[in-house]
């Protein structure tokens, strides 16, 4: 049998760190009666534009193409909506051994966000699946779960966590998905610019998303939610979110094989269907708790950091699998090709 190796260096990702950092600053310095409506109001335009973004940079010939590879994109759906939110209200019996009731609402909305994108579309690429579904699978993730995360978290965690309402759902759908198809209209004119200045672009992402950290924690540090925290109840959380994470990577894989898939559609499941969004969930969170955001992001952002490392260890033992031969069997069904040309811009 073959056995996993981990890497000798771990992907701490350096955005972690930044995030973190942000934190502490949030802890020492929160921001305060007018300095807090200042950037809450500037959380909120960085949100809008980090969605306009998104917008922008989505292809809307790429995702309809890929939605002849339909099965596919409907599994990664149903793990990242259906089964993570099941497993995420299955935690309710943790409570309160392993969880308290603040974690536990924050462990819950981390099942409910989106997929990612990025490093779903890298681990696929490095394990060599199929890297033009995991492309359309995260984008079609991030599409719905503007939609279907606050549908689903006024569902599920009601008015217990942060006053959750209606109103919020609307206000939600509103400040993400119409800056989303305000970018989706204008792709015509500034898709080109865009694509050019993919990489500068993306440190507006992640600045702005330091933005709604440092305003998310500011608040909380202000209301005193922190002092609701022990470091037992920290490690607890951890526990409980190894599991999960090794529960949907054993189901997205497994289940796969059982639903007929290939060995390259297998890996864009796993890496896709196994994820959640930080940079997605984070502004999510600001708009629908409130001042308690802090402690809602808390289990997405420990979450988030173990799935890159735990996925960097599983994509380099797929990149050494033999690829099989293709056969007749093999050629009838849903190809790689099928989910588009999205590699193109990848």
């Amino acid at each position: 049998m073959k056995r996993l190796h981990w890497p000798r260096r771990l992907p701490i990702d350096p955005y972690i760190t930044l995030l973190l950092g942000t934190v502490g600053v949030a802890a020492l310095l929160p921001a305060r009666g007018t300095g807090a409506d200042v950037a809450s109001g500037a959380s909120t335009a960085a949100i809008a534009f980090l969605f306009f973004l998104y917008g922008a940079r989505l292809s809307t010939r790429e995702a309809l193409d890929g939605l002849k590879h339909w099965r596919l994109h409907v599994t990664v759906l149903a793990c990242t909506f259906v089964v993570f939110p099941l497993l995420g209200l299955a935690s309710r019996g943790l409570v309160p051994v392993f969880l308290d009731d603040p974690l536990y609402q924050g462990l819950l909305f981390c099942t409910l966000v989106p997929s990612t994108i990025q490093s779903s579309i890298a681990f696929t690429s490095i394990a060599r699946g199929n890297v033009p579904a995991a492309i359309c699978a995260g984008s079609f993730s991030s599409l719905a779960g503007i939609v279907v995360t606050p549908l689903l978290a006024a569902a599920l965690l009601g008015g217990s966590a942060g006053g959750l309402s209606g109103d919020s759902v609307v206000k939600i759908v509103l400040q993400l998905l119409a800056p989303f198809l305000a970018g989706q209209f204008t792709r015509r004119w500034i898709g080109g610019f865009v694509a050019r200045h993919r990489k500068v672009l993306g440190l507006v992402d992640r600045g702005s998303i330091l933005l709604v950290v440092y305003a998310a924690f500011s608040e909380g540090m202000v209301q005193g939610v922190w002092s609701q925290v022990s470091p037992g109840r920290l490690g607890g959380l951890l526990v409980v979110e190894a599991v999960l994470l090794a529960v949907m990577l054993a189901l997205t894989w497994y289940g796969a094989k059982g639903l007929g898939f290939g060995r390259e559609d297998r890996i864009a499941i796993q890496f896709a269907g196994s994820k959640k969004s930080l940079a997605a969930g984070l502004p999510m969170a600001s708009v629908l708790f409130g001042a308690h955001a802090s402690l809602a992001v808390l289990p997405l952002m420990l979450f988030h950091q173990m799935q890159l490392m735990v996925c960097a260890v599983i994509a380099k033992r797929r990149s050494k699998d033999p690829v099989p031969e293709v056969t007749a069997e093999d050629r009838a069904a849903p190809s790689r090709t099928e989910a588009g040309t999205a590699t193109r811009s990848g």
